[in-house]
């Protein structure tokens, strides 16, 4: 075995328990202090992206990530036909503020504040157990992907774009996945269409990851930030749970599932 595959296992296993342990609270909590959680996880990924897109704007990253924290927060609790340009505002005011890779940053940016409110919805109007099977998809997806990748390599999903991805860790991510939801269909009897919902949800939290990977590639750095040790930045952590939160946010529209 070559230990040089698991280097970084002691700092991701650490870090990944200090962000579970305060996420847990704050989701439990509920309310403001889920949602302030939320809208500083959301300005962090925008200062990341901003650093990343235009090293040379520090002064700008804060302010957009100060002003990206508090449209979060409050288009939660606006009228419906505010929320959309609030979550606009920072990607609009941004657009006019970076000097480079604009479209980047504007794509980014309203995908980042529209998770955001994904996040708060899902938690605040689906309620506590559609929030907790979120996170289970999404963690057993990356865990299982993490170590069935490392365990089993073998031929790459997308080396152009993510270069360390092989197919057996994302099909480790969906067989994970698909054991998460099935738990959770037993639980609260919603059957078989709840471990396909699953999967689908793993497939939109591996979709976000490519397409974080992808635009590092392009600007030619390896993570967002340093913040998170072993992750490297809130974008590089949350990345797969923006794309599931997104998606699980448009299936609720479609679908209107009861509390679990």
């Amino acid at each position: 075995m070559n230990d040089g595959r698991w280097s970084d296992l002691t700092a991701r296993v650490g870090s990944a328990v200090v962000l579970v342990a305060i996420g847990a609270i704050e989701v439990w909590l509920g309310g403001l202090w889920f949602e302030s959680f939320i809208a500083v996880a959301c300005g962090l990924m925008i200062w990341e992206l901003v650093r990343m897109v235009d090293p040379d704007r520090r002064g700008v990253a804060v302010q957009l990530s100060l002003l990206t924290a508090f449209a979060v927060l409050l288009s939660y609790h606006v009228p419906s036909v505010f929320t959309l340009p609030i979550l606009l505002a920072p990607a609009l005011v941004g657009a006019g503020q970076v000097t480079r890779h604009r479209g980047i940053y504007v794509v980014f940016a309203v995908w980042i504040a529209a998770a955001g409110l994904g996040f708060i919805s899902i938690r605040e109007s689906m309620g506590f157990g559609w929030m907790v099977w979120l996170i289970s998809v999404v963690v057993a997806t990356d865990v299982a992907g993490y170590f069935a990748g490392k365990t089993f390599g073998g031929p790459k999903f997308w080396p152009k774009v993510s270069p360390k991805k092989t197919w057996s860790g994302t099909a480790g991510g969906w067989i994970a996945a698909a054991l998460v939801g099935a738990g959770f269909a037993v639980y609260a009897g919603f059957g078989f269409a709840l471990v396909l919902v699953s999967v689908l949800t793993s497939m939109a939290s591996q979709a976000g990851d490519i397409a974080e990977s992808a635009v590092k590639r392009k600007l030619g750095v390896k993570d967002s930030s340093n913040l998170i040790p072993g992750h490297g930045g809130f974008l590089d952590r949350f990345d797969g749970m923006m794309g599931a939160a997104v998606f699980v946010l448009i299936a609720g529209l479609i679908y209107a599932p009861g509390a679990m």
